[in-house]
């Protein structure tokens, strides 16, 4: 059959949210009971979809006795998301804390380097201002990894500036540590319950790197890994997440100002990079791929090849440690 013929749409997208919700429950009972032999597990809870759907499957595996959640705010987090979160473990009727990490990021820098590489750029910036890192459209420019810091300063005027490899550089890794230290608290948390720890990045997020090496990368469990976004929402409505959290716009939450996931990664919304990503995986041909995200065949094309320098950049954060040699049980 000839490929133009094949028709394609976020339909193929679809699952059956109650036999994906079961193999997911008897993957994780397994793997608890077999290869990872722990009591239970803990998350942390952004007040996002993907942890907000992982909670509610850790819940369904082992019951919600067995899950315990963190909410983890820093200076610069939206209220609203320990707010959300906060529901979500009502909802599921999970135990959980606050471990407020702003306190301990200040301590070590973290803050403190951000703004001096941020001062190399606009020199006046301090306390009152606020900031965010975006990236360029992707529909609209060939260059994907240019970087821009967006400013905001106390009288609300907002200014944009093209960023230096090397303050990009300083400033992400200032903020890593965020991401790094609230894995520290749940694996702290792990160790005291004799849990282990859910990681909760979905396929899109898992493809392109869209994570902190040893940092919110790190985990015993990834269950929504294999799970497009617009499958983890399907599954979000079947498990009963609450509708506020089902219809909040995916944010990064780590800078002072409000910032959506594809102004600083992945430059389309999910739903459009889902397809983006699906079309490419499973050899779609670009015009069908552009039919069904309203797209130009070259913007697809452009896509994709973002896609590509992304999964470079993600196939060092999979690495495992180097060795000079492999070591195996006898």
């Amino acid at each position: 059959m000839n490929d133009m013929n094949i028709s394609f749409s976020i339909d193929d997208l679809k699952i059956d949210p109650a036999a994906e919700t079961q193999r997911i429950v008897t993957a994780l009972r397994a793997q608890m009971r077999s290869r990872l032999r722990k009591r239970g597990l803990v998350l942390g809870l952004s007040g996002g979809i993907d942890s907000s759907v992982c909670a509610a499957l850790a819940a369904r595996a082992l019951g919600p006795e067995r899950v315990f959640c963190l909410f983890m705010p820093e200076y610069d987090s939206d209220p609203e998301s320990l707010r959300l979160g906060q529901e979500v473990a009502t909802t599921f009727g999970l135990s959980s804390v606050i471990e407020d990490i702003g306190p301990s990021l200040a301590a070590m820098g973290c803050y403190e380097r951000r703004d001096a590489f941020i001062r190399q750029v606009v020199p006046d910036y301090g306390a009152g201002w606020s900031m965010k890192i975006a990236i360029a459209n992707a529909l609209t420019t060939k260059a994907y990894n240019i970087s821009y810091l967006v400013v905001r300063r106390p009288d609300g005027t907002v200014e944009k500036h093209r960023l230096p490899p090397e303050v990009y550089l300083g400033i992400v890794a200032a903020t890593n540590m965020k991401q790094r230290t609230r894995k520290q608290l749940e694996y702290y948390h792990a160790d005291r319950l004799n849990y282990a720890v859910i990681g909760t990045p979905n396929r899109l997020e898992y493809d392109q790197g869209f994570f902190v090496k040893n940092g919110d990368g790190a985990a015993d469990v990834k269950p929504i890994a294999h799970l497009y976004k617009s499958q983890v929402y399907q599954l979000a409505k079947y498990l009963g997440v609450p509708a506020e959290i089902r219809r909040r716009m995916p944010t990064t939450d780590t800078y002072s100002l409000a910032q959506s996931q594809e102004e600083f990664y992945f430059a389309l919304p999910y739903r459009e990079m889902d397809l983006c990503l699906y079309g490419l995986d499973h050899a779609i041909p670009a015009k069908k791929v552009a039919c069904a995200t309203g797209l130009s065949e070259r913007q697809v094309g452009l896509v994709w090849r973002d896609i590509a320098a992304k999964r470079k950049v993600a196939h060092y954060l999979h690495l495992p440690p180097q060795m000079v040699e492999e070591i195996t049980a006898s």
